[in-house]
């Protein structure tokens, strides 16, 4: 039977496209790709539980930070050190800190100066290795400061509000001829929703499409653009205001692809295209960079994926559509509510108390998936005013939600709820308009990453200092370059870096903490470079909106009394409240053992320094060369002087000039330590080491290079040791009846940052209630070893006549 010539073209097109199918490289080669990444680029995720979210200035935030593994959530020991810092309104930052980590997390204070204003600030916080990647991934926080020593500076209401309206194409792109959904989201200047209806509109001004928005001012359309229109978005506020928007313009050509979910637990993605020499189309998923589907797929215009549910993680998982040539065409997110949540049940032992009472608070996790109910919890007790409001924010929308999602995300606790069908909306429309990637994919299938070199590798030992060395008349890096870093003081610490091919220099420091000076320099040859050390703060402007800042008439009141509050505790339990936990570090120099050492007030006091050496210390050998000293040490293991001169300092600083030594007074002197071997500092090796230590450990007189570089570095901040007066027992040499005369105005009555609960999930803590009557919440945030997260709050009542 003969084959009519239309059936023979369609024979003749399904082999074609069969044939380039096959030429298509399986699903493995993006696996293979993105696998490779992940194994290269860890992600990092930081948390921060602070006590309250408002304060007043004099007042101090307690914190706890929370360091996990982005893909797990369970905790991380990589990078030891935190940085946050406080942002102004205009991204300048204000307060800045070092935070130093164990395994999962630190914790920290940050005391508000009276130099601040009244105003909503950022509260930033990442590691070293975070700032390789997009800020997005650092954590955020607004904060609320009121100043009640300063006009609060409250801005001009405006007569008509300033929407942020942002459109988004499901899949990225709108496609002429082809049905497509596109999200909205209408914000106002503090980033809270908008509340809309309105419609599509042509150029002839027809109405396509009704709409309004459903949550937070989200909401979606569906419509299929044609070629040559112009639509648009015309929405009506509840005060009547009319707003056009342009839609985001249709490709002629491209690709689209929906999504929905089954009845039968699976998602159900679309794609669709126009493209004619398309022939075949890749979907890949993975939940926070774990692989989840790969499948390729054959298309003429239109294919389907399904993808069970189950397979995918908890949380936001990522949907990319590839074409034949694996170049990304399409993506979209989806949320799956996590299945892995610790329980916390909060149980004090009254719901209301009177002044100066003991409060008990029993504490019992329950993981849901894990006999692990061993947990980290942290504990913040708070007076709940019209200024210290409840927060919304908290661990587990954190880590599930909020820090993969970009832009500010209201009430983050609604998406987490059990799901409903306004709550499976609300999602929808949230993973719509706030989609991003932590990566570009063209970077990954370039395989870019594996031999890009990252600017910034993790503190993994402690806080790295880093620097460059520049010729300061061509303003080119210079290579090759030792460079010396002291901190002069007691232990005597010395670091050494050689600059590298771009002039980078750095320095792994130890037991740094707090405000230190340190000079850096280089070997006199080198003199004429210039040093300079960077920055280790992130520039990069903040992603959260800074809501405009506000305060009602009626909160008056409740300011006033928390700032006397404030006041009264400064006044009388300043004392105990500044008291620090100094870690225990090695008081040994950075050289261990000396060879020799001498405490020279056990010897002959000599005028002179040269006597000093000649006379009792064996191991050093003053020399003249030229007019000039120089001091070598005896190489000890063979009996012979090394030819080279010494490493010399004086408390850690190296000197250079032996004439300087030697007119040095001896009786600044305290004690003289000597290497009698070669010594390596990194990749610098040393003819023997010679330490002049000075009784204070400052230098005392000795005049330095001018040229060397010194400035004033913050290093890792002290513990501070919280304080909540106790009236059941003496408060140091004041007994009980002492303390309790004292007014005690705390507002926070209680914070511990590390609560760790027994095997059994079981924890315990007390403290008093203050003068200060009012509604208190307990917030305890918590964290399992295995990354089960969660939080709880509960309330209590503190009044003078309790029921």
């Amino acid at each position: 039977m003969p084959i009519s010539t239309h059936r023979l073209i369609y024979i003749l097109l399904i082999i074609s496209n069969l044939t380039t199918f096959g030429q298509a490289p399986p699903a493995n080669v993006l696996t293979q790709s993105f696998d490779k990444y992940r194994r290269q680029a860890l992600q990092e995720k930081l948390f921060i539980h602070t006590d309250q979210a408002a304060y007043l200035t004099g007042e101090t935030m307690w914190f706890k930070v929370y360091y996990v593994d982005g893909t797990l959530h369970q905790p991380l020991d990589v990078s030891k050190v935190a940085y946050i810092d406080v942002l102004d309104k205009e991204q300048k930052s204000v307060l800045q800190t070092k935070v130093g980590l164990t395994s999962g997390g630190g914790n920290g204070t940050l005391f508000f100066p009276a130099s601040l204003n009244s105003g909503t600030y950022i509260l930033r916080a990442y590691t070293s290795w975070m700032k390789n990647f997009i800020a997005n991934f650092f954590f955020e926080k607004t904060l609320t400061i009121v100043n009640p020593f300063k006009p609060l500076g409250l801005p001009l209401l405006k007569e008509t509000a300033d929407y942020d309206i942002q459109l988004f194409p499901e899949g990225g792109n709108l496609v002429e001829g082809i049905p497509g959904k596109v999200a909205f989201k209408v914000v106002d200047e503090s980033g809270r929703g908008v509340a809309v209806r309105g419609g599509l509109l042509n150029a002839q001004n027809d109405t396509l499409v009704r709409f309004s928005s459903h949550k937070f001012g989200l909401g979606s359309f569906t419509f299929t653009p044609s070629a040559n229109t112009v639509y648009r978005f015309v929405m009506i506020d509840k005060k009547g205001r009319t707003i056009t928007r342009p839609i985001p313009k249709a490709y002629a050509q491209g690709y689209t692809m929906h999504l929905e979910e089954t009845t039968s637990g699976q998602l159900k993605i679309t794609v669709n295209t126009n493209v004619n020499a398309t022939s075949a189309v890749y979907l890949f998923a993975h939940t926070r960079n774990e692989i989840k589907a790969a499948e390729l797929r054959p298309i003429q215009r239109e294919v389907t994926f399904l993808v069970d549910k189950k397979a995918l993680g908890d949380g936001i998982s990522h949907l990319t559509i590839f074409n034949a040539d694996r170049k990304p065409v399409c993506e979209r997110l989806y949320f799956k509510r996590p299945s892995q949540q610790l329980s916390i049940a909060l149980k004090p032992d009254q719901n209301q108390y009177a002044s100066r009472t003991k409060v008990t608070l029993d504490a019992v996790v329950q993981a849901s998936t894990t006999k692990r109910n061993q947990a980290n919890l942290s504990v913040a007790v708070y007076r709940v005013d019209s200024l210290a409001q409840v927060s919304s924010e908290n661990i587990l929308n954190y880590l599930w939600l909020t820090s993969d999602l970009s832009g500010q995300i209201e009430s983050p606790e609604y998406y987490l709820q059990s799901e409903n069908t306004d709550v499976t909306l609300a999602t929808d429309n949230l993973m719509l308009t706030h989609g991003w990637r932590r990566f570009r994919w063209e970077d990954i299938l370039a395989n870019a990453s594996a031999t890009e070199k990252k600017p910034f590798i993790p503190d993994y030992n402690g806080l790295l200092i880093r620097g460059t060395v520049t010729d300061p008349v061509s303003g080119k890096p210079a290579p090759n370059i030792t460079t010396y870093l002291s901190a002069p003081g007691k232990p005597v610490r010395l670091y050494v870096s050689r600059s590298d091919f771009n002039g980078q220099i750095q320095f792994e420091m130890q037991d740094f903490y707090g405000l230190k000076n340190i000079l850096v320099q280089t070997n006199p040859q080198d003199s004429l470079y210039k040093l300079t050390i960077d920055n280790p703060f992130s520039v990069t402007p903040v992603a959260t909106r800074s809501p405009e800042f506000s305060l009602a008439e009626s909160q008056a009141n409740q300011l006033l009394d928390r700032s006397v509050a404030m006041q009264v505790q400064a006044t009388f339990w300043d004392g105990w409240a500044s008291q620090f936990h100094y870690p225990v570090v090695d008081s040994s120099s950075f050289y261990g053992v000396p060879s020799e050492s001498y405490l020279l007030d056990t010897y002959t006091r000599f005028p002179r320094m040269e006597e000093v050496l000649r006379e009792y210390v064996q191991g050093v050998m003053p020399r003249k060369k030229q007019g000039h000293f120089q001091l070598h040490v005896l190489n000890e293991p063979y009996r012979a002087i090394f030819d080279d001169p010494s490493l010399v300092l004086i408390d850690g600083v190296p000197i250079f000039n032996m004439d300087k030594i030697i007119d040095y007074s001896p009786l600044k002197v305290k004690q003289l330590d000597v290497i009698t071997n070669r010594y390596f500092i990194g990749s610098a090796l040393f003819s023997g080491v010679i330490s002049f230590m000075t009784y204070k450990g400052d230098l005392t007189g000795f005049a330095l290079d001018t040229r060397l570089l010194k400035l004033e570095y913050d290093g890792l901040q002290l513990q501070r040791e919280f304080y909540s007066p106790r009236y059941d027992q003496t408060v140091g040499l004041l007994p009980k009846q002492q303390i309790s005369s004292l007014p005690d105005a705390r507002t926070l009555l209680y914070w511990n940052p590390d609560l760790r609960t027994n095997v059994e999930g079981k924890g315990r803590v007390d403290f008093f209630t203050s003068d200060q009557t009012g509604t208190y919440i307990i917030d305890v945030n918590g964290l399992t070893s295995d990354g089960c997260a969660g939080s709880q709050r509960v309330l209590f009542d503190v009044k003078n006549n309790p029921k």
